[in-house]
């Protein structure tokens, strides 16, 4: 039986143009479709909301570096070579720009495929991290960084992989309750300290530390064990003031003061110059003697330039990242998806309040940045990264219902 033409338009028989028609006319190419009908899935599936809280701190960040930018210049300039004031301007530009791509990129994965991405990626960084205290170069006193043609830091990019890798792993105990997957974690966790504290970074290796907790304590740690887990922690800390020379002059200096590393009293003194509104744009003054003003201390320079007014703005748009994503997960059935997620923003919200409370004098100095607002390279490629995983993990289809989960029974005969 022949299929007759529809609205009385003719029949294209494949690979021949029908009658009538022009060829190549009105035919729409299948990667056309494909490309606008994926994007059209993803837009609609995309927690936009957090999408936009995201795209709001890399605005302020953009500003935050011009301002902390000529500050950096002068004072890593030299006699034989001055960088120019919004030298480290520019260059956050070009990150930002391909952070984004990377971010967009990894936020159209699926879940699976993000899953793999996350623990292919940890893999190979857990690799680059047992290579740092052996090819790696020095910087600052420290070693963390390998020299790739591109500076490369494993540890920035190992921080999403971490928790990722991480959540995999204790979901396992969904189809084996026997297997130690807290265990298994927990010696995950021991290598990556250890491998950090080589290079020192003792401020990663306690924001490590706190996504191992908090992931292990959603999956169901024992009330009895977590105070054996806040036993090490605190053993762990007192062997590293024994031991560690920086951490000790840290924790002193915080306790006590010091000369030595008295930066911290620096940028608590510059954040709040600026008063409730700031003195303007480029007219702060007291940032020009602090050190690391684009990266460790940039929401100091935020308070001088800025005022206290955009500070608490800036604190409040982390912990509205923090509340969607929890919001987003209170219905969530999936406990991949509820680690994960809980995971990558326990790392991004702990992050960025160490640095914060570091500025306020209110921690120790961590050489930590701010995360989606100071300058860097790598971590700020890691850092979208980290949030495009957090964006594809808490993708969901809004035509689906679902299922909240309840501990009362289900009545006899009914199925949730």
């Amino acid at each position: 039986m022949a299929t007759q033409p529809i609205s009385g338009q003719p029949l294209a028989v494949p690979g021949h143009p029908a009658k009538g028609m022009v060829p190549g006319a009105g035919v729409v190419p299948r990667y056309r479709r494909s490309r606008r009908s994926e994007f059209a899935v993803w837009w609609r599936e995309i927690d936009r909301v957090l999408l936009t809280l995201v795209l709001a701190l890399m605005a302020i960040g953009t500003l935050a570096v011009a301002a902390g930018s000529p500050a950096s210049a002068r004072r890593l300039s030299t006699a034989a070579k001055q960088l120019p004031d919004l030298y480290f301007f520019k260059s956050h530009l070009l990150w930002q720009f391909f952070g984004l791509i990377v971010m967009f990129g990894a936020s159209m994965l699926s879940k699976d495929a993000a899953r793999r991405a996350g623990i292919v990626l940890g893999s190979a960084m857990l690799v680059g991290l047992m290579l740092v205290p052996v090819i790696g170069h020095e910087v600052n006193g420290a070693r963390r960084w390998l020299n790739l043609g591109i500076s490369l830091q494993p540890s920035e990019f190992l921080k999403p992989a971490f928790a990722i890798g991480l959540a995999w792993i204790l979901t396992w105990r969904v189809r084996d309750p026997n297997l130690p997957v807290i265990a298994i974690t927990g010696g995950i966790m021991a290598l990556v300290a250890a491998l950090l504290m080589m290079q020192p970074d003792f401020g990663s290796t306690l924001l490590f530390a706190a996504v191992w907790f908090v992931l292990v304590l959603l999956s169901g740690l024992p009330v009895k064990r977590i105070g054996a887990v806040f036993g090490v922690g605190i053993g762990g800390i007192s062997l590293a003031y024994m031991f560690y020379d920086n951490a000790r002059h840290r924790i002193d200096n915080f306790i006590g003061g010091g000369t030595a590393f008295d930066q911290v009293d620096l940028a608590s003194r510059t954040l709040t110059a600026g008063g409730w509104t700031g003195a303007g744009l480029w007219l702060g003054t007291r940032k020009l003697s602090l050190p690391e003003a684009h990266t460790d201390y940039i929401f100091s320079v935020i308070g001088e330039e800025f005022g206290l007014l955009v500070c608490a703005l800036i604190v409040v748009l982390y912990i509205a990242i923090i509340a969607r994503v929890l919001s987003r997960l209170i219905d969530e059935e999936d406990l991949f998806t509820v680690l994960a997620a809980a995971g990558l923003t326990a790392q991004l919200g702990g992050q960025a309040f160490i640095n914060i409370l570091v500025n306020l004098q209110l921690f120790p100095s961590k050489g930590m940045t701010l995360p989606l607002i100071s300058y860097g390279g790598s971590s700020t490629i890691a850092l979208c990264l980290g949030v495009g995983f957090l964006l594809a993990i808490t993708r969901r289809n809004p035509f689906l219902s679902r299922t909240r989960f309840t501990l009362t029974p289900a009545a006899p005969g009914t199925s949730r």
